[in-house]
């Protein structure tokens, strides 16, 4: 069975098992969140520095009701390679210091065969935006694997049907990574982002990427809950110069809960 290597241990999260676990559990400790099981989540992917509290509160919500979640569907964007349509990879296991993570490679192989989505390892090779995931689901330790799938350039209609294809499925959760808007100023990506909540918040499926790194995941979510009467919850928003950067070029983050 192939594992996959994290990526950015060092980087976006501490290599040390024993660090990174006390930040974790730290975080989720100061960002309590309640709410009924939700259907889908939006989380941001920087450096737990950054993001890691928006993130926290999303998490949170999903903790009492971890006994009923089997599988978790995580989305979000290719950063390093280009894409045109979504990927999986060819791994049964993901390594981050706290250990293994299973991947639920039947559904995986199932949606490749489906033509839903392809393999592609080299897309998965250093990409971030699904790895900072981990170690929150690692910590909260359900009893849950997990299927990673990098989105592209691809057609609303695919993203929402892909959805639609995995949360057939009783205890699936779907989790779309995304952070919102790039390196304006502070006042700038305030105005901007809470444009895109508004519009997250309404359900519109014409976020730009220039709003959010992971609007083709986003907006097949979007576009999904519009058509299965779902509701979109804000659970939080900061930016970079919130946390740790300073406010002349920051990155916007917000989690959400979709039921």
């Amino acid at each position: 069975m192939r594992i996959k290597q994290s990526a950015v241990a060092g980087m976006f999260y501490p290599d040390n098992a024993d660090e990174l676990a006390f930040i974790v559990s730290k975080l989720l400790a100061d960002n309590p969140q309640q709410g009924c099981m939700p259907v889908a989540l939006q989380v941001p992917h920087a450096g737990l520095i950054y993001s890691g509290g928006v993130a926290a509160r999303a998490y949170n919500r999903i903790r009492p009701y971890l006994n009923s979640i089997s599988r978790i569907i995580l989305l979000g964007p290719a950063h390093r390679v280009p894409l045109q349509g979504m990927a999986v990879m060819d791994a049964g296991l993901w390594q981050t210091p706290l250990g293994q993570i299973q991947i639920d490679s039947v559904l995986s192989d199932a949606l490749v065969s489906e033509g839903l989505v392809v393999v592609n390892d080299q897309a998965h090779a250093q990409e971030h935006c699904l790895e900072v995931q981990l170690p929150f689901l690692q910590v909260l330790d359900g009893e849950y694997r997990i299927v990673p799938v990098l989105v592209g350039q691809t057609p609303l209609a695919w993203v929402s049907a892909l959805i639609a294809r995995v949360l057939k499925a009783p205890g699936t959760l779907v989790v779309i990574s995304s952070d919102l808007s790039h390196f304006h100023t502070y006042s700038e990506a305030n105005l901007i982002d809470r444009a895109t909540l508004r519009q997250i918040n309404q359900l519109n499926t014409d976020i730009t990427g220039q709003q959010a790194c992971g609007c083709y995941a986003l907006n097949g979510l979007l576009a999904y809950a519009s058509d299965n009467g779902l509701k979109a919850e804000n659970l939080g928003y900061c930016n970079s110069g919130d946390t740790a950067g300073d406010k002349s070029r920051v990155v916007g983050y917000s989690s959400y809960a979709f039921y």
